[in-house]
């Protein structure tokens, strides 16, 4: 996700860091952008001259200290809450009173992570959907003291990226994944069941609701372990068991079967 929103915002003409812990997966990061922007290129939806512009306006960190003078930081790391509060927390000695600090969350409370600093009213969700440069929306999540200037800012600026930018205030599974996931785990309760077999239960889906994927092939794109989390996430935080994750999707992460990027879920890859 860190690459693609680098990717769109270097494309839309800011001048943009790229910070990760270690120099060979912000290395990596560069690569895939450059792959990225390379099939852009062969299918005449970018200029050469614009591609090389795009990479010319990214420059490449370990540190986040070189975050000190951003005027917006999008943070993307996986969902874990204390690392996303220690960073936050750190990113708000680190950067100007100014900057806004965003997170790409796609389940954690805004207003949690924005009470691990001192600038709450400039602490924002920026859900950017997977993969990035293809996919035209961000959620973008006010959390309990996001002020409106912070929101207008930040609406703007995703625009400057192609994007179209909705908000929403901050909940559980904000609006996207409130309404996707219990729908995935719906799919998943039925093949535990037995109703059907997965290529039934996805053809039905896709042909019958007009799905451009199925949703055990989704789930299996998305990570059966990212889908486990934020139902346990609408489990605890919203208090009702029609959220409580299905058997079958605890069991098979347990399992290691998270989808495309073990090479099993419901399908084999």
């Amino acid at each position: 996700m860190g690459n693609g929103i680098a990717q769109v915002a270097a494309s839309a003409g800011y001048d943009v860091l790229m910070v990760d812990i270690k120099q060979e997966y912000v290395d990596k990061g560069m690569a895939t952008i450059q792959k990225s922007l390379g099939k852009l290129v062969a299918k005449e939806r970018m200029s050469q001259e614009d591609a090389e512009a795009t990479i010319g306006r990214i420059t490449l960190s370990i540190e986040r200290s070189d975050c000190s003078d951003a005027d917006l930081v999008i943070e993307a790391v996986p969902e874990i809450l204390d690392l996303k509060t220690t960073i936050f927390s750190e990113l708000d000695e680190i950067c100007k009173p100014s900057c806004i600090l965003a997170s790409n969350t796609s389940s954690i409370s805004i207003s949690t992570i924005a009470a691990a600093t001192k600038r709450p009213g400039k602490v924002i969700g920026m859900h950017f959907m997977n993969p990035v440069p293809i996919m035209k929306l961000v959620e973008i999540i006010n959390g309990a003291d996001t002020s409106h200037e912070t929101n207008k800012i930040v609406v703007s600026a995703a625009e400057t990226m192609g994007k179209i930018a909705l908000s929403c205030n901050d909940s559980p599974g904000f609006v996207s994944n409130r309404i996707l996931c219990p729908m995935l785990n719906e799919a998943i309760l039925t093949l535990q069941e037995g109703v059907a077999e997965p290529e039934a239960i996805d053809g039905i889906m896709k042909l019958g609701m007009n799905h451009p994927i199925g949703p055990l092939a989704l789930t299996d794109l998305i990570g059966l372990d990212t889908v486990l989390h934020i139902m346990n996430v609408l489990h605890e935080g919203l208090n009702d068991d029609k959220y409580a994750p299905a058997e079958l999707l605890q069991q098979m992460v347990g399992e290691g079967k998270l989808g495309r990027k073990s090479g099993e879920g419901f399908y084999k890859y």
